[in-house]
């Protein structure tokens, strides 16, 4: 069963179970020793070096591949060698048959490797020609960045601009020429023209009108904003504003290439038409989606709306202006202008394009940040990002057209379109990530996607994955990331473990499997077995609880197996962050030993109600770490386990609900205290909740200050009704004295004065004079069935 377990994730994740194939080494002699010469000449051509990178590239993946041949051999010989015990020491001897035995196994285990050592060297020999290219490579591409050529401002720079320009088109109208008179565009015409007018005619319709219909369309489906559906169609919807008219200029492009007009000259500038154009219907798409002119319609950026008009405005200007230079640098390029007429193209439109990324800073500055609950402004992530990028492309938009005056082009190009690309990228990463959110809310049916983790989670996917993409956008290459992944790839060594990103992979599969299985298996046992037994709601729960992290721990070994990491190299390095974490973290460790004996010996269960600490409540949870009791005011109080291991707990409803409950009653001297007695048995006898066996009983606890104190102390059949009892039972105590004639004392104040002639005499006519006041010479409380006045033989009277 293991086996076939760890055949699978073999199998999922790549891992050969054949044998392998040598690499052929004898290909990658002649190929290494042509690198190592081109790279310490270091005058071959990048083009040249792009060729022999791939090529190396190609044996060191092989490289890599062939170092695990002869593995599970090689597991399987040093099984056996240490099976044969350990090495007899010096001047010690061991059996004839057991040292012959372990010199063939050594000698197995030598020739077994050996493919597996000499994949290693060539492997290292390859990366490390790969990174020497990389380097000369690197090198160039900082050096022409940083180069100062011709200046855009020298009249002579424009000068060369105009005479390559015209020349230019001197060749377009005179390859255009030639090809009509040696008859070629007339043939291809004839044969072609059916196909050429349908192409023209779908081109006209889809650039022209394409666009302006599915706007309308998409402006009917986002007219009610507050449907997610309705918001999810009108986006995809939108997606066909830059579709429709590729389409119509791939038609136009393979309608012009069909004429056979530019078949000497600007069939490579015709057959990039649609991506000259796919910039300009982009940046057309990301103004009408990140400002949408409907009013009411949510945007992804707070803009004000009457500066929305003018931000489309500017994202337009920017896609033309970058349309028209694509256009012009191609046909330089094609043409070969030398640096003075690139100096005098790139200038202006650096220019007008770093002004209009400055503009476009200073409107997402006007991004509102998102007030928080208390009305105080609380900056998102995104408010966060919106002003960054602001502030760096308004930098980058002065800076850029400066510096391509003083000479440095190629740098401020680096600067300038990278800028715009990012931007894009985080434009449509924002407006994707919105998509997402109503798919979210459309699919479960009206749930907030703030109240969710899945949009959150496919926004950091989404941001891992733009990543490679911006770094792209930077400048780096496909080769660079190539090398990142083989890095990874390659992993990480540790003592005699190498941990890569397959056998991480294989770590997490198999624990992530180990886990769902764990869960299935509870959920099994809580629902379908464990109530069927005999145990109580506490000993199903520790069943639960115990089961699960018996399957997390066994699931965590069997991931470390199958990912082939050697623990005990790592035994050093875990030992010394053990004493380090234990110092740090020996309250958490003494919570989980105290959480587990929780569950073992099960002192409290889940539903007990217990008091520790001066809290009482119901135990509604027991996890590793605390216990949480929800007391009487249905508050939650979090409870450390080791306070419950360490310190005293009542536990009222442990084995049983079974619990006693005592009512205190006083009556007035004088009453019959066997009358009293019978009453208050009969009282509690009557109960539902009281048990007859034992059978409750009353008690004659004393004589009080102010009455004759009784107790009943009856047995509850749940204990958890104690305060229901109580009330009603003090309700029929009182019903019943009442009935009775027994009264119930109540404590009384006695206030005695010395002089109560100096009290006025109400309606006396007031006097100047103003009266003393008496001296109270007593205070005494006392308990009486009645209230009553009493007058002092030397003249004092009393008031009560």
């Amino acid at each position: 069963m293991i086996r076939a377990f760890l055949t699978l994730c073999l199998v999922l994740f790549g891992l050969p179970l054949w044998a392998q194939s040598e690499p052929d080494y004898e290909a990658w002699e002649s190929v290494a020793a042509r690198a190592e010469m081109a790279v310490s000449n270091a005058r071959a051509s990048d083009s040249a070096f792009e060729v022999l990178r791939a090529e190396i590239e190609v044996f060191r993946a092989e490289f890599l591949d062939a170092q695990g041949i002869n593995t599970a051999r090689l597991v399987t010989l040093r099984e056996q060698l240490a099976a044969l015990g350990p090495v007899p020491a010096e001047g010690e001897s061991e059996a004839d048959g057991v040292a012959a035995r372990r010199d063939l196994l050594n000698a197995q285990i030598e020739e077994a490797a050996a493919p597996g050592i000499r994949a290693v060297e060539a492997f290292t020999r390859a990366d490390g020609i790969i990174g020497e290219i990389d380097a000369i490579l690197r090198e160039r591409r900082t050096a022409a960045l940083l180069a100062r050529g011709p200046t855009g401002i020298d009249p002579a720079s424009w000068a060369s601009f105009s005479s390559d320009l015209g020349n230019s088109f001197n060749e377009l109208s005179s390859g255009v020429s030639m090809a009509w008179q040696n008859g070629s565009a007339e043939v291809a015409l004839r044969q072609n023209l059916p196909l050429i007018m349908v192409l023209l005619v779908v081109a006209l319709l889809f650039v022209l009108r394409g666009r302006f219909w599915l706007v309308q369309l998409g402006r009917r489906l986002e007219a009610d904003a507050s449907g997610a559906g309705l918001r999810l169609s009108g986006f995809l919807v939108s997606l066909g504003q830059v579709i429709v008219p590729m389409i119509g200029l791939l038609a136009l492009s393979r309608a012009l290439l069909l004429t056979g007009f530019f078949f000497f000259y600007g069939a490579d500038l015709v057959a990039a038409i649609p991506a000259f154009g796919f910039t300009l219907f982009l940046s057309r798409w990301l103004a009408g989606r990140l400002f949408p002119s409907l009013e009411g319609v949510p945007a992804l950026l707070s803009i004000p709306e009457d500066k929305r008009a003018g931000a489309r405005f500017t994202l337009l200007c920017i896609g033309a202006a970058l349309t028209i230079f694509a256009v012009l640098d191609a046909i330089a390029r094609q043409d070969g202008y030398g640096q003075a007429s690139m100096a005098a193209l790139s200038l202006p439109f650096f220019a007008a394009i770093g002004y209009l990324l400055y503009v476009a800073g200073r409107i997402l500055a006007t991004h509102a940040v998102t007030i928080g609950p208390e009305g105080e402004p609380q900056p998102s992530v995104l408010d966060r990002l919106v002003a960054l990028l602001s502030r760096f492309a308004k930098v980058i938009g002065v800076a850029a057209p400066l510096i391509a005056a003083f000479g440095y082009v190629n740098a401020a190009g680096a600067a300038l379109v990278p800028t715009l690309q990012s931007l894009a990228v985080f434009a449509i990463l924002g407006l994707l990530i919105g998509v997402v959110r109503d798919a979210f809310v459309f699919l479960t049916r009206g749930k907030a996607a703030e109240e969710s983790l899945v949009p959150v989670l496919f926004a950091m996917v989404m941001f891992v994955a733009a990543v490679p993409i911006l770094a792209l956008v930077w400048g780096a290459t496909i080769n660079d990331l190539r090398e990142i992944w083989v890095t990874i790839q390659k992993g990480v060594t540790v003592g005699e473990t190498t941990i890569s990103a397959k056998s991480f992979g294989v770590l997490i599969f198999v624990f992530a499997l180990g886990f769902v299985l764990t869960r299935f298996v509870q959920s099994a046992l809580r629902t379908s077995v464990l109530p069927k037994t005999q145990l109580d709601i506490g000993g199903q729960t520790a069943v639960v609880s115990g089961l699960g992290y018996i399957g997390v721990f066994v699931a965590g070994l069997l991931a470390i197996s199958a990912a082939g990491i050697d623990l005990s190299s790592l035994a050093f390095i875990a030992g010394a962050l053990g004493v380090g974490i234990g110092f740090g973290l020996q309250n958490i460790v003494s919570n989980f030993i105290s959480g587990i004996i929780l569950l073992v010996e099960r002192p409290i269960s889940e539903g007990d109600w217990i008091e520790v600490g001066g809290n009482m409540g119901f135990v509604r949870d027991i996890s590793v770490r605390s216990t949480r009791i929800e007391t009487f005011d249905r508050t939650d109080v979090i409870v450390p386990n080791a306070d419950l291991i360490s310190g005293t707990v009542t536990n009222y409803t442990r084995g049983n609900t079974v619990g006693r409950v005592i009512v205190p009653v006083g009556v007035a001297y004088g009453t019959d205290t066997r009358r009293v007695e019978k009453i208050l048995q009969e009282i509690a006898e009557a109960h539902p909740m009281v048990t007859l066996k034992p059978p409750p009983s009353v008690y004659f606890k004393g004589f009080g200050a102010d009455s004759m104190d009784f107790e009943i102390r009856a047995i509850l059949r749940d204990v958890t009704w104690m305060i229901v009892v109580h009330t009603e039972m003090n309700h029929q105590i009182a019903e019943r004295f009442a009935a009775e004639g027994i009264e119930i004392p109540f404590a009384q104040r006695d206030v005695w004065l010395r002089n109560p002639e100096a009290l006025q005499v109400a309606g006396a006519p007031t006097t100047s004079q103003t009266p003393q006041s008496p001296d109270i010479i007593e205070v005494s409380e006392t308990a009486h069935p009645e209230f009553d006045d009493t007058s002092d033989p030397d003249g004092e009277a009393s008031s009560s």
